[in-house]
């Protein structure tokens, strides 16, 4: 073959390679710029993308006139990448005046290799605005330098979220309760109903160029949903009024603790419930964790006379007295062994079953007890709504303590009948006298009124469940009954209230003490309605280990009328039109009432 023909085959073997490689460079170049274009455009662009979360703002709770008094704020929680911070120094300079923090204590944030550490938590989101201005500004800047690119501020970034703020303070902390670190309720309401409060996350995202978040680049992905706000049934002003009356006669009386629940007997709706001390649940707990609870349905305590109501309501029911009826009430009697007596010495007295309830003799309510027998009583301390939770929802609700008949020694019958040996809590007690203010039926107790949701329908909450547990002719009588108990007669007439009728009853009762298995100090309470003639609303004041004065129309009685006077003046209720006529309270005024007729 001739060297011509070589160099031509040569060529064209040349030429065929360069085709088949240029036939694949183009191939290649329509795979990228066509076929594979949107795949490798995404990945482009989600290697610029960071996601977060957003944060669901709870549901608002709110009083049930709609002031609120829990609610979610807007907040920015503002991050570095350590990693990427080359000038710790620089940096803390840079930035100090717009966190607002001490040039020392950034350094040593900025400074490290974590990638993820927090700067500030739930900050303002005009601070992160501010802090991205600053840092854009100063980037520009340093860019006009030589080298300016490695002397860039980077590695800040943001996570939106949401505070809980509680606008009224300490007002109904005990029963509002907080949330935790993570947003989860962790006491109270916020605890009970989290689930409805609680809204679902959304997700955003933004372009992350460089080190820094690019200005602007900030879209949401999936909205964040609200939670279901909730409005109680509790009124704000009221609710200031009892929280500052239990407050002052705790501290007076250097008791431990004290409570105060007012409600709405026809519906069971609580309108109050104050404690002392309390809490700022927008602070961190720190001390006495005590002071988180709520005491009102958690701490259980033996009501003492404000039980014997049960034990007269019940021996009404059973045809056994009428308010007439006449018993010998001696100081002291003996039942299985050991010796009962009245709070003060008195000689043998005859005194009708009004009388002996004005006076809260516990000779006259063991007797009236033997008369119904323990199984009798027993009944009718569980219909009453002892020994199990009153329904009302409320987290740590207890049941208090009720010993089943089976379980009762030779001195249970005598000491139930007066309000000892069995516990219960505050709102147990309140719903005792809220059932005999309703012409005897029981309305569960409440605290939520209605609901609203996310595109803000209301939806009311259901009617509260209802048992009759008395006639309204023995409710009336038990009433009529009470109502001496607040007169110069009785024991609580620091209860009574200018205008209106008042019906209600004291108790003073040896308060038992966990901490040592033994019994110390007293229980002093007072558990009233009115107008008695035509009950509108049921006051419940206890109050827990008051030091020296420890009688229940003494301290519990005050606090009674100063929220009662409130409730009723707030709710323009009118003062009473009819005048009360007393039932006989001695053997002597009733003949004397005979004799008259």
């Amino acid at each position: 073959m001739s060297h011509s023909a070589i160099v031509h085959k040569r060529i064209r073997t040349l030429l065929g390679v360069t085709f088949v490689l240029f036939g694949v460079i183009v191939a290649q170049l329509f795979s990228v710029q066509v076929v594979r274009a949107g795949a490798i455009s995404e990945r482009a662009a989600n290697e610029l993308l960071r996601t977060s979360t957003l944060l669901a703002p709870r549901g608002v709770i709110s009083d049930v006139n709609g002031v609120e008094l829990a609610r979610s704020v807007a907040a920015i929680t503002i991050i570095v990448d350590q990693a990427q911070i080359t000038d710790p120094k620089l940096t803390a300079r840079i930035t100090s005046p717009v966190l607002k923090m001490e040039e020392d204590e950034l350094i040593d944030l900025f400074t490290g290799t974590l990638r993820y550490k927090i700067i500030v938590k739930n900050g303002r989101p005009a601070m992160w605005s501010e802090l991205q201005n600053v840092i854009s500004n100063y980037n520009m800047e340093v860019l006009k330098e030589k080298n300016g690119l490695s002397k860039r501020i980077v590695g800040f970034f943001s996570e939106r979220g949401y505070v809980r703020e509680y606008p009224t303070g300490t007002l109904a902390s005990s029963l509002i309760g907080f949330i935790n670190h993570e947003g989860v309720g962790a006491a109270g309401i916020e605890s009970s109903l989290n689930r409805q409060l609680s809204g679902q996350n959304g997700e955003y995202v933004y372009e992350n160029g460089a080190g820094t978040i690019i200005p602007g680049s900030a879209r949401i992905r999936t909205e964040a949903k609200t939670g279901t706000s909730v409005r109680l049934t509790v009124d704000r002003d009221i609710q200031w009024v009892a929280q500052d009356a239990i407050s002052k006669a705790v501290k007076s009386s250097r008791a431990i603790s004290g409570t105060v629940i007012v409600m709405d007997p026809k519906t069971g709706a609580i309108i109050a419930q104050a404690s002392a001390p309390t809490f700022d649940p927008s602070k961190p707990i720190t001390g006495n964790l005590n002071v988180i609870r709520n005491p009102a349905v958690q701490d259980v305590y033996e009501p003492g006379s404000t039980g014997k109501v049960i034990t007269y309501a019940a021996a009404l029911e059973e045809k056994l007295l009428n308010p007439n009826t006449v018993y010998t009430v001696p100081y002291s009697m003996t039942v299985a062994g050991t010796k009962f007596s009245d709070h003060e010495r008195h000689p043998v007295l005859r005194l009708t079953a009004t009388g002996s309830l004005a006076v809260s003799s516990n000779t006259a309510s063991i007797k009236i007890g033997q008369q119904l027998g323990s199984n009798k009583l027993y009944q009718y301390l569980t219909n009453f709504g002892f020994g199990k939770s009153t329904g009302s929802h409320l987290p740590g609700e207890s049941a208090g303590l009720l010993r089943p008949v089976d379980d009762w020694s030779g001195t249970s019958l005598p000491t139930f009948s007066f309000g000892h040996g069995y516990s219960v809590t505050s709102l147990q007690a309140a719903s005792v006298f809220a059932t005999i203010a309703n012409d005897g039926v029981r309305v569960t107790p409440t605290v939520v009124a209605g609901t609203t949701d996310a595109s803000g329908n209301y939806v009311p909450a259901k009617h509260q469940q209802t048992k009759r547990v008395i006639s309204a002719e023995t409710a009336r009588e038990i009433r009529k009954m009470l109502e001496s108990v607040v007169s110069v007669n009785g024991t609580a007439p620091t209860a009574a209230i200018p205008g209106y009728r008042v019906a209600g009853k004291t108790g003073t009762a040896n308060r038992f003490d966990p901490s040592c298995s033994c019994y110390s100090g007293y229980t002093a309470s007072f558990i009233g309605f009115a107008p008695a003639d035509k009950p509108a609303y049921v006051v419940s004041v206890a109050i827990q280990d008051p030091q020296g004065m420890h009688w229940g129309g003494a301290l519990g009685g005050p606090v009674f009328a100063e929220v009662m006077k409130f409730v009723l003046q707030s709710k323009h209720i009118a003062p009473s039109t009819t005048k009360f006529k007393a039932y006989p309270l001695t053997e002597a005024a009733l003949k004397k009432s005979a004799i008259v007729k």
